[in-house]
């Protein structure tokens, strides 16, 4: 049975769309596996137009509100996709997305959702639906403190946070990983550095996975989708040779395969 992961943060403009479907179409394209990516950003969903999806027949709002979901289902870029509609007017159940999702497991290895940064019943409905979460965050710490939110509200509903995925590193002025895992006590699975090419792959409506896949923020996307898959991940060859150590995000990584892959596919 397929497993559902949750990325989350409670803080817009942190990349969260971004790396959700850069996640999934990685792991789609590269390890084969097959994968379904749903918009659970209710309030300001805009999943589809990263994956070129600009005029949806049915969307996860039509799923939560009695449609089938097999009817919101659009296939782009070699994923399943579950995009949103911001123009909806109907009612509409978040909270029901966890039984939505029962029904479509099997056929999936693995179920991202691109969670909502609204601390209410819309990031609840991802947290609650999801085996395993990831908090995406900016390494500043107005950005940090507000990830910690979605953290709290996620070990109060007994599910743990499995790591933390830092994305648009600048190298300046920024709070060190050393610092932000001190404090929060969650590993940092990935350090995503800034990368002008996600904004070139979205005006493009192209993953940017795809649309330049040997850029930094590809490989580090690559890496985190090796050690969710159970494949130890690839080295340098010079890194290697030198004897150089592990990073600290690399050494984190290497535990996540190892628990991963032995409590959820084992």
């Amino acid at each position: 049975m397929g497993k559902t992961i949750g990325l989350i943060s409670i803080k817009g403009g942190v990349g969260k769309t971004t790396l959700s479907v850069a996640l999934a179409v990685d792991l789609a394209n590269n390890y084969g596996k097959k994968v379904l990516l749903i918009d659970t950003n209710y309030s300001a969903p805009n999943l589809g137009i990263h994956m070129d999806i600009i005029s949806p027949r049915k969307t996860i709002h039509d799923v939560l509100s009695g449609s089938k979901l097999s009817a919101a289902i659009h296939e782009k870029y070699g994923v399943d996709v579950i995009p949103g509609d911001f123009l909806y007017k109907r009612e509409f159940s978040p909270l029901k997305l966890k039984a939505k999702l029962n029904h479509v497991k099997k056929k999936y290895d693995f179920i991202i959702l691109d969670a909502s940064p609204s601390l209410n019943d819309e990031v609840l409905s991802t947290i609650l639906a999801s085996d395993k979460l990831f908090v995406v965050t900016t390494a500043d710490y107005p950005t940090l403190s507000c990830s910690m939110k979605a953290a709290k509200l996620a070990r109060q509903r007994s599910r743990p946070i499995d790591g933390i995925i830092l994305n648009r590193l600048k190298g300046r002025y920024e709070v060190s990983l050393e610092e932000i895992q001190e404090s929060t006590g969650i590993p940092v699975v990935a350090r995503v550095k800034d990368d002008k090419i996600v904004a070139m792959s979205l005006f493009e409506r192209i993953p940017a996975t795809l649309f330049a896949k040997n850029t930094a923020f590809s490989k580090e996307i690559n890496k985190l989708s090796a050690a969710l898959v159970g494949e130890k991940e690839r080295r340098p060859l010079l890194d290697k040779l030198l004897f150089i150590d592990l990073r600290k995000e690399e050494v984190n990584r290497e535990v996540l395969r190892e628990n991963f892959y032995k409590r959820v596919f084992r």
